[in-house]
């Protein structure tokens, strides 16, 4: 219900003026690297520069338009928004590849990414089924519908395949966190499935980040002994996978717990603590084996992406020399920089760096103004950020409140794994920097994002409920 209108009362000066820094900033960074002397107006539409400042153009109208409808819009038309961009991501699979992938609707040069606008439609979405629930009462139901609302446009994602903008949906795991919603419920019914045990409550889904990280620090310590075997000077013939150390260094720590919980418990809470050990023990093996089984499954392309993330394989000047060029063009600019125009290792006329003006945007303005601008950058984003966050919390609406953390979390993704490919901390998955990277699906998308989020905090005084 609201009590008044209005359309610029609250508006948010501060978030809007980073954002139209970070924009220019970009601008300025794609027009350096791709400056092509022959055709020096910034306008000239023929080059990415030229695009560029069309691309923004478009942007900011449509932002425009964002914050002229209602913010009730948002809410009452969630449904249609989230089916619709689904549809999208359902008929991009039968369009024609382009550079391997079927992830763009358009004409030619023109055109469209769905999945960068699923993001907008998801966020929305979640926002308004976690904003109708009492998570005081969560069962089975909720949570499954709260992740099929991530997991239908992950999967149509997956199918394309963008394992990018796969990763990128992962962020919306964290707002559900935020927002108090578990497994529990998933996990008391899988657990009351053993004969003569009846937990009433349990600690796996409330402490989901905790186990999350476990899962990846499983991940990555069986992926850094995929390549490896176990043999025995009894048995030469006998040859086990690198994981099955892992499992059985799992199986020591689980036995060594189950011991310490045996001798802390009572005669009755000890046929629990034994449940608890074989349950962790067997998530364990399966975490493992499934993910010693995917990347088995993985094509060749991948593994090696992956090898080369965890130092297992080095191939500077060919699978991953797109990194290893990144990082020596970040480091070139030294401390201050070599000064603006005057990038050589990530310019797009020395092409030294495939993709300089989109994924890899970040080196060729490392390489222009040093380590000193890129903390200036890094603040800028890392300060945008943090606004976010603090206008979520301010928020009297939980809808405005969980779409405001979505942004968050999705830019977060978008900075972290970008800034990471850059400097070999991350795999190349095809991140684009949020307001900087060249491209018109992704500078509008974050654009409607952003002034939507602007729309919705401008009203928050007005929202009674």
């Amino acid at each position: 219900m609201r009590k008044n209108q209005s359309i610029t009362g609250n508006f948010d000066w501060i978030l809007f003026i980073v954002y139209i820094i970070l924009i220019g900033m970009g601008l300025a960074t794609v027009y350096s690297v791709a400056y092509d002397p022959e055709y020096p107006s910034i306008f000239a539409f023929s080059k990415v520069y030229g695009r560029q400042v069309m691309w923004i153009a478009v942007s900011l109208f449509l932002g425009l338009l964002v914050f002229l409808i209602d913010s009730d819009i948002y809410r009452k038309f969630s449904v249609p928004i989230y089916v619709f961009t689904i549809t999208l991501l359902v008929i991009v699979l039968f369009m024609p590849e382009k550079n391997g992938a079927r992830a763009w609707l358009g004409i030619g040069s023109f055109g469209i990414q769905p999945a960068e606008f699923a993001k907008i439609g998801t966020a929305i979405l979640l926002a308004r089924f976690l904003s109708s629930l009492n998570l005081k009462q969560q069962n089975i139901r909720t949570v499954l519908i709260a992740n099929s609302i991530i997991l239908v446009p992950m999967v149509l994602i997956l199918l394309q395949p963008d394992a990018g903008t796969f990763v990128v949906f992962t962020a919306f795991l964290f707002v559900m966190y935020r927002e108090g919603v578990t497994y529990d419920p998933l996990v008391l019914r899988l657990v009351n499935i053993i004969p003569g045990i009846k937990f009433k409550q349990t600690w796996v889904g409330s402490h989901f980040i905790p186990i999350l990280f476990v899962i990846v620090f499983l991940s990555v310590v069986t992926l850094l002994v995929s390549n490896q075997t176990i043999t025995f000077e009894s048995f030469p013939d006998v040859e086990l996978p690198g994981y099955y150390g892992v499992l059985f260094f799992i199986f020591i720590i689980v036995l060594v717990g189950y011991l310490i919980m045996r001798w802390l418990f009572s005669k009755r809470e000890r046929k629990r603590a034994l449940i608890i050990a074989i349950m962790a023990f067997v998530m364990s093996a399966g975490i493992i084996k499934v993910v010693s089984f995917t990347f088995d499954k993985l094509a060749d392309h991948q593994k090696e992406r992956i090898e080369l993330v965890l130092k297992l394989k080095e191939d500077p000047d060919g699978d991953d020399y797109n990194r290893n060029r990144a990082m020596a063009a970040v480091g070139s600019g030294g401390l201050f920089g070599k000064g603006y125009r005057k990038a050589s290792v990530s310019s797009v006329r020395t092409n030294h760096v495939p993709e300089s003006e989109t994924d890899f945007i970040f080196c060729p303005f490392a390489e222009e103004w040093g380590f000193a601008g890129s903390l200036i950058l890094v603040f800028l984003y890392m300060f945008m950020m943090i606004r976010i966050i603090m206008i979520a919390e301010r928020q009297r609406s939980s809808f405005n409140r969980i779409y405001a953390y979505s942004v968050a979390m999705i830019l977060f993704y978008h900075f972290a794994i970008n800034i990471g490919m850059n400097i070999e901390f991350a795999p190349v998955i095809g991140i684009p920097l949020p307001f900087f990277s060249y491209g018109g699906s992704s500078m509008m998308s974050f654009s409607i994002m952003m002034f939507i989020l602007l729309k919705l905090d401008s009203q928050r005084k007005d929202v009674l409920n």
